[in-house]
């Protein structure tokens, strides 16, 4: 998985000298500009109102109560850090929903770019088709709503862990592994419907290297550390990224 992963990060590399050297910025900016201004607010309004929610659950449960009553110093730390933690897992949560509805609506110029991408790495054309155009927005949408179940599902689960002291502490980091996993392996999944792997044998392929989809989503939110530019570049270059990466693993597995 570790060769996997790196594979993932060195194709951003790739994909940035493959944007400057086809002159491919409209299609990262386009999408990149709404995605940027959605993220900002959208993330802006959820911290703030998640601060509340838990605030609130804590009053109402009487445990805010119970932790002022209490003279211990660190069973305070502890409660003001259980806080915090289940703040940043809720923000996860929001930011995975979040992303399948971006996925969801861009995945017409997602899917496009990543056949673009192909074409200029081959050499070749790939005939413009409306009827495989909607079969790969179908796909996507299924898809998406598929990953956003589970994804959903193993993120309660990681909830739960959060009100278990020092285990709850690590929740953040296995919430972001899940959702980088499939951050990447949306990305990654335009390339092989494209290859004509179907859902399932995508499914397969894609467990089998998720070590692509993993560093794909890796390098995806670490752009995010880049206020507006990062989150601009960072949805474009991850379908870049990612056509790349499968194009070299193809030869091997396919």
């Amino acid at each position: 998985m570790l060769k996997d992963i790196i594979i993932a990060i060195q194709a951003y590399l790739e994909a940035h000298r493959f944007i400057v050297k086809h002159r491919l910025w409209k299609w990262i900016y386009i999408p990149g500009i709404l995605y940027a201004i959605l993220f900002g607010a959208g993330i802006y309004l959820f911290w703030i109102s998640s601060g509340h929610a838990i605030d609130s659950f804590f009053s109402i449960t009487g445990l805010k109560k119970w932790m002022n009553s209490v003279a211990g110093g660190w069973l305070k730390f502890l409660f003001i850090f259980g806080q915090v933690i289940l703040q940043l897992v809720l923000l996860l949560f929001y930011f995975s929903l979040f992303k399948f509805l971006f996925l969801i609506i861009g995945s017409p110029l997602f899917a496009y770019l990543s056949e673009k991408t192909e074409a200029i790495m081959e050499g070749r054309d790939f005939p413009f088709s409306f009827v495989q155009l909607v079969k790969d927005i179908t796909r996507g949408i299924k898809l998406s709503l598929r990953n956003a179940l589970w994804q959903t599902v193993y993120i309660v689960s990681i909830l739960i862990l959060t009100f278990i002291p020092f285990i709850g502490w690590f929740t953040p980091l296995i919430a972001m592994l899940i959702e980088c996993y499939y951050l990447g392996f949306a990305m990654l999944d335009y390339s092989a419907e494209r290859n004509r792997l179907s859902t399932s044998q995508s499914i397969e392929f894609i467990g089998s290297h998720k070590g692509l989809a993993i560093g794909n989503g890796m390098v995806f939110y670490l752009m995010h550390t880049v206020p507006v530019a990062g989150w601009i570049v960072a949805p474009s270059y991850a379908v870049i990224a990612a056509t790349i990466s499968f194009y070299k693993t193809k030869h091997i597995k396919l």
